[in-house]
């Protein structure tokens, strides 16, 4: 059963109105300023239609340049090749020819680009945190895409992620240098990932 309402007594009321004339505003409410009055932009009657520019006739490429570079994005070797040797030489070239065994594998066949960047970090920072320099990664070569859609689509979504991977935090600070493996450690479908030295 609910409370019964009751009205409020006349003294009541006197009361509520004293205190209420006695207080002050928490927020002093100002007035909006007037809107400035801005003078009518006058209308001018058009005395001439635009004239539309014409069109010079030209062909396709003539302005180009041809001693500048083209910009197309090269093979991913060239791309690794550009990043110059940044290891000791006569290494460098033993590795290349195969004649240095890697210290640790990881393949990452049959894996998603999610699953393989989780492997890819935490074998390459436990490869460091042995102080091994030379680990050998496998991503395969790719398969064309069944879906013949109208965007391309790279070959080896792997094998082109994986150098991009390499160059990021928090893999780029221990990573001296990347190349592709030698034929017998996996060609062209596996890279050799040459480590910093772990001076802890």
């Amino acid at each position: 059963m609910g409370r019964k309402r009751r009205d409020i007594t006349p003294e009541e009321a006197k009361l509520w109105q004293s205190v209420a004339r006695s207080t002050l505003p928490m927020h002093r409410i100002e007035p909006l300023p007037e809107p400035e009055e801005r003078p009518a932009r006058p209308i001018l009657p058009r005395t001439e239609e635009p004239t539309q520019a014409a069109i010079q006739a030209f062909r396709v490429g003539e302005r180009a340049d041809a001693r500048r570079p083209h910009t197309l994005l090269g093979s991913l070797p060239e791309r690794l090749a550009s990043g110059g040797v940044r290891m000791d030489r006569r290494t460098f070239d033993q590795m290349n020819r195969g004649k240095i065994s890697p210290e640790g594998r990881l393949d990452l066949h049959g894996m998603t680009l999610a699953e393989a960047h989780g492997a890819l970090v935490r074998f390459v920072m436990d490869g460091h945190r042995r102080q091994r320099r030379l680990l050998l990664v496998i991503t395969g070569k790719g398969r064309n895409p069944s879906d013949e859609g109208p965007i391309p689509v790279r070959m080896g979504a792997l094998r082109h992620q994986v150098p991009q991977w390499l160059t990021l935090p928090p893999l780029g600070g221990l990573v001296l240098q990347v190349t592709p493996a030698h034929i017998r450690h996996g060609g062209t479908g596996a890279y050799y990932v040459y480590l910093r030295r772990n001076r802890a």
